[in-house]
């Protein structure tokens, strides 16, 4: 990868083309803020001469860096591939705990500090990365304005090819942690296929030009626009657009001033967009394909409409997993499938994976009990995805979590179809129709079971979704006393810090009780001023499922719920969740 990068900057035909562009608008303003290929390769040598200079950085060593989305972030990720090190990308969000946890996890000796970030490195903090019960130690240097204009003085220095060489395609690039939903994140070993894969070819975006503008506010540190955005532009030598953050309010202005011709989205970012007041630049863009995942399929054809992009290109994928698949939608055809059939592509991106049976009661794939395997769901069934690994060879497909061999065996099934197989398990339940599309159902943990129905909360949020006063809904299950499964909560967003009068209670009601079967109606309501997402737009459960619908748990978070009989929501109180809890209200 630092070979196409260097390339692009000493070829004629590119160097002069750019490479990172920054919003001029962005929150935090830079004297430059475009940067050609030949001027970004000659500030990334001289602060690979810093790092070499000043910490010594080894071949092959993991380098913990934490940072913003800024240009900074690049030229600290290419100088440390050019001395063949390792980074180790830190979620700028962690504080804490699990900031520590990172760099701890990482074993990295050097972390290089973003200077707005400083607030992380507490006396606590410096404590603990000053030392552990092994003595390892981890030394910060803050990258400031003093030390950056120290950089900008120094030689350009390319380390001989001899730092890079030995690398294979299994063997890491670059640590990526798991967002941290459900526990502390895990380091995952991003193998150099990844990013390869991710520069020549990937999710319909071959047709990537030299002339793109491809435009992200994606954290860097997330593989989305890491290896599917910073990556992808080293294949043709494009654009790389880097906004500081996403905000609904100015991305479309931004798209339109930074001229991108590809916008990349995660998770609910488009329904955010949606949810804004109509501009002019809404479609004063040049916009030729969305590109992301976690485009919900009550959001993809509004989106395309009002925005007016012709294309979107969704994929499937995990930063660890082995395997992805991706479906480039220019109509209402496969429209929130997340991968496309046909033999041509089943043979290319992942003809040998499959869905398994799954318990959702035991939360685990079902297994025969005569035989002990586990069982394939036909065609139009639900079962969890999961992939092939070679017995003898695992780490080829899949190189685990660093430093965490428990839960890299966690996602590693064996004697699955036959003795001594060996799959890999994404945690994830799909769909794939008569048509060879696949579709997204749920991730195991979030379905959950009620009046002993399968309940998915992706397809419950999907139907909420298309609810004219709703601007988001987070799906998930709730134990009540005196009930068995999980009772069907919906914490939602009405935007502006409104709450449910009367007619939108009887409103909604009515709405999920069309779109849902009884048992996947929502019971409760939880009326959130603020919806809690990770940095790559993941609602956040856990919290809310441990809250439950206790009064006394939820705060000033107002609860509605449904009681049998009514049509319409009404507020749920002390005193209901008495009668629950007593027995003498079943639902």
């Amino acid at each position: 990868m630092f070979y196409n990068f260097e390339e692009l900057a000493q070829n004629p035909k590119s160097a002069r083309r750019p490479f990172i562009v920054v919003p001029k608008d962005a929150s935090q303003p830079y004297a430059k803020t475009e940067w050609t290929y030949a001027e970004a390769y000659k500030v990334v040598l001289r602060y690979a001469r810093w790092l070499q200079e000043t910490h010594r950085i080894q071949k092959n060593e993991v380098v913990a860096m934490d940072f913003k989305n800024k240009p900074q972030f690049m030229w600290i990720w290419l100088a440390l591939w050019s001395l063949g090190a390792i980074p180790a990308f830190i979620n700028s969000n962690l504080r804490d705990t699990a900031f520590i946890h990172c760099v701890k996890t990482a074993q990295a000796r050097v972390l290089i500090l973003d200077s707005d970030l400083q607030e992380v490195l507490t006396e606590d903090a410096r404590k603990q990365l000053a030392a552990d019960e092994r003595g390892h130690a981890t030394e910060v240097d803050v990258l400031d304005a003093y030390t950056e204009s120290r950089i900008a003085q120094l030689e350009p220095y390319r380390a001989s090819d001899q730092a890079r060489s030995g690398a294979l395609i299994s063997t890491p690039a670059m640590l990526i942690y798991t967002s941290g939903t459900t526990c502390l994140p895990k380091a995952a070993n991003v193998n150099w296929g990844k990013p390869v894969a991710g520069s020549r070819f990937f999710a319909g975006l071959n047709s990537l030009k030299s002339t793109d503008r491809y435009y992200t506010a994606m954290p860097l540190y997330h593989t989305s626009a890491s290896v599917l955005g910073a990556c992808q532009v080293l294949g043709p030598g494009c654009t790389l657009v880097i906004s500081p953050k996403f905000s609904a309010r100015t991305q479309m202005k931004e798209l339109t001033e930074t001229k991108a011709t590809v916008m990349q989205y995660v998770g609910e970012m488009c329904r955010y967009l949606l949810n804004t007041p109509p501009s002019p630049y809404d479609r004063a863009h040049s916009v030729r394909v969305a590109f992301g995942n976690g485009m919900r399929p009550d959001v993809w054809p509004r989106f395309k409409e009002r925005f007016n992009i012709p294309t979107v290109s969704e994929f499937y994928g995990a930063t660890e997993g082995p395997g992805a698949s991706y479906n480039v939608s220019n109509n209402s055809y496969s429209q929130g499938a997340i991968g496309g059939g046909g033999w041509l592509l089943e043979k290319l991106f992942g003809g040998r994976q499959v869905l398994l049976k799954y318990d959702v009661e035991n939360d685990t794939p079902w297994r025969d009990p005569t035989t002990g395997f586990c069982k394939l769901v036909d065609r139009g069934g639900v079962g969890e995805l999961v992939y092939p690994l070679e017995p003898e060879n695992i780490e080829d497909r899949f190189q685990g979590y660093y430093g965490n061999e428990k839960a890299s065996q966690s996602k590693i099934l064996r004697n699955v179809l036959a003795k001594g197989d060996v799959f890999y398990r994404t945690g994830d339940l799909q769909r794939r129709d008569h048509n060879g599309h696949w579709w997204f159902v749920d991730r195991i943990g979030d379905t959950f079971r009620w009046k002993g129905e399968n309940v998915s909360t992706a397809e419950v949020s999907e139907a909420l979704g298309v609810h004219p006063a709703l601007h988001e809904a987070n799906v998930y299950g709730v134990q009540l006393p005196n009930h068995d499964g999980r009772a069907g909560c919906a914490a939602v967003s009405l935007g502006d810090g409104k709450t449910l009068d009367d007619q939108t209670a009887a409103s909604l009601a009515q709405h999920a009780q069309q779109r849902l079967p009884k048992y996947a109606v929502p019971i409760f309501l939880r009326v959130l001023k603020e919806m809690e997402v990770t940095g790559t737009m993941k609602h956040q459960k856990v919290n809310l499922r441990k809250d439950g619908v206790d009064p006394s748990k939820t705060g000033s978070d107002e609860i509605f719920w449904l009681p049998p009989g009514e049509s319409r929501y009404v507020r749920f109180g002390k005193s209901d969740w008495e009668k629950i809890a007593g027995g003498s209200a079943r639902l």
